[in-house]
Order: structure tokens, then sequence, then C-alpha cells
């Protein structure tokens, strides 16, 4: 019998601190406020915020994944509620009305451990790749028509692969003469053939898978509409923590606090008052040695934390 896939949550402590400790800041991270974890994952920031809740606190979880969903129904707490759908749609809840917001990124343990996901060149599946898999195309299904300017660029600018432009024509050359590709290890034989230098300790393909499941699941996009969305939820004072696994992401939340963190001048009107900043930094927090140690998956996140600033 196979043993059930774990996932152990990276930074757990530190990113539920983050939304309820004052740490000297006028923020009161009241227990009687409605929290949103806006990635469930296997729940597990999800029940270190919901022991920390009064009654009257609420949980708002938002997942793409069914087998997340499923998880999260063996949650029993009424504080408690699951969304099956993106996080992007966080900007459904009522303005001002979020306490606090964590958005724990990238592929859980489950899902690259799980080969019928496809999401990982270490194990031989279907080439999916979709975290929602009621809906959508696959990888296998969008290369089997994609061309090659098209797949190259998704390579060069999601898995920035400096061999981008080799790999999507011997796809495509693949493709022409032994028909699409369809597995995992397909794909990432195909790599390892075409990529002949590669930093130390890196499988080839691990550009390339990052890339096309960035693309498949339009995960940069999906990013950028919840943080959009996290200034109109988050009442004053609210917090937003953002636990990012690659240079991408983090560039994406890092560069979103830093545009809402200063005060903005309207050039035209040199003597108007600047608009308040909606956002204050508070900080970008790393695994621990001990942390990374237990589990290296963890070795690349980076959490970063801001407040909301009142109106």
């Amino acid at each position: 019998m196979e043993a059930p896939r774990t996932h152990t949550t990276v930074l757990l402590n530190e990113a539920v601190d983050a939304l309820f400790s004052d740490g000297g800041t006028p923020f009161d991270a009241a227990a009687q406020a409605t929290y949103v974890d806006a990635t469930f994952g296997r729940g597990g920031h999800s029940r270190s915020i919901l022991s920390r809740l009064d009654p009257s606190g609420r949980l708002i979880a938002f997942d793409r994944d069914p087998e997340a969903v499923a998880q999260a129904a063996l949650i029993t707490d009424p504080r408690f509620s699951i969304r099956h759908e993106g996080f992007s749609n966080l900007g459904v809840l009522p303005s001002g009305s979020v306490g606090g917001v964590l958005m724990d990124l990238g592929v859980s343990s489950p899902q690259i451990d799980s080969p019928e996901r496809g999401f990982s060149f270490r194990f031989d599946g279907p080439l999916d790749m979709r975290m929602d898999t009621t809906r959508g195309e696959s990888v296998a299904q969008w290369l089997e028509t994609a061309e090659i300017n098209q797949i190259a660029e998704v390579i060069r600018e999601y898995g920035e692969e400096r061999f981008a432009g080799s790999i999507a024509k011997a796809i495509v050359a693949r493709r022409q003469e032994r028909g699409p590709i369809s597995t995992t290890s397909e794909l990432a034989q195909l790599v390892a053939d075409t990529v002949k230098t590669r930093e130390p300790g890196q499988n080839p393909a691990t550009r390339t898978f990052q890339a096309f499941r960035i693309f498949i699941n339009a995960e940069l996009e999906e990013l950028q509409q919840a943080l959009d969305a996290s200034l109109e939820v988050l009442q004053p004072g609210g917090r937003l923590a953002v636990i990012s696994f690659h240079s991408l992401e983090d560039r994406i939340v890092k560069q979103f606090i830093a545009k809402h963190s200063k005060e903005e001048y309207d050039r035209r009107a040199p003597f108007a008052a600047p608009k308040v900043m909606k956002l204050k930094a508070l900080g970008r927090i790393k695994p621990s040695a001990e942390e990374v140690a237990a589990n290296p998956r963890s070795r690349s996140a980076i959490l970063r934390v801001a407040q909301r600033m009142p109106a």
C-alpha cells in the first residue's frame, strides 16, 4: 500500500505570527477578525490560524486544487470555509472586511510527489501540471499545437532558461517526427538531450518544468491580481503575508509592496498633497537553518510582510 503523501508547511509559525503579532505597530490583531488563507494546500497554515481565533473569528480559504478542497472538507470547524477557486478571486470579499491575508505560493509536496499530476520530472506520469484538474488544458495538450516561438518565449520568460530556443526546437521536431510529448519522462529526457550544460546539482529539466507549470496555471497573473485585491479587502491595520519560492514570484511581491509603501506625488500638481501610502513594509523572513535541515524544500522560501495603512 502506498504511504500517504504528506506536506510540511513552510514558515508555519513565522507566517501566522506575522498576521497576529502587533510587533509594536498600531495593528490590533483581534482574534475576532476574518482572515484569509489564499492557498489552502494541505491546511497547515489554516489550522494554525484557527487555533488563534476566538469563537467569533472566521477563516476563509481558497484553492484551485480539487484534492486540496477535499482535504479542507475534513475541517469541521464552523468558523472555517473553503472556496474552490483561485485566489485571484479574493476581491469577491467585501471591501475592508479582512484582518489578514496569507499567501503560500508554489506547489505543495503532495502535488509534486503525485506522478499522476505531472509536476515533477522525478516520476513518470502524464504531462499535466494543472493546479485545477477539472478545467483548462494540460501542458501536453498545449504542446500539441504551440509554435516554436511561443514555446521558447514561455521557457525563457518563466524558466529564465538560456537554452529556451534549442529546447523549443527540439520539442517541435519531436512532435513532427514521432508525435507530441505526453509524459514527464519524455519531456525530461528531451531537455537533458538538448541542454548539455547545467548548474551543479540541478536537473537540466528544472527550469523548463517550472516554466510550463507557471504558464499553464497563469501563476504570475493570478498572484498579481490577488495582491491588487488584497489592498481592497484588508482593513486598516490588516496584514499581508506572502511566502514565495522562486525569484519571479518574489520580485512581483517585493515590487508590489515597495510601490504601495511610498507616497505618490502628482507631477502635474506639484503643490497638491501626496497620495498616502497604502502599505507599510514590515520585513523579510527566511527559514531558519533548522527548518531547512528538516525540510530542504524550504530553502528557497522568502516571507514578505506588509500592513494595510488607513485610506
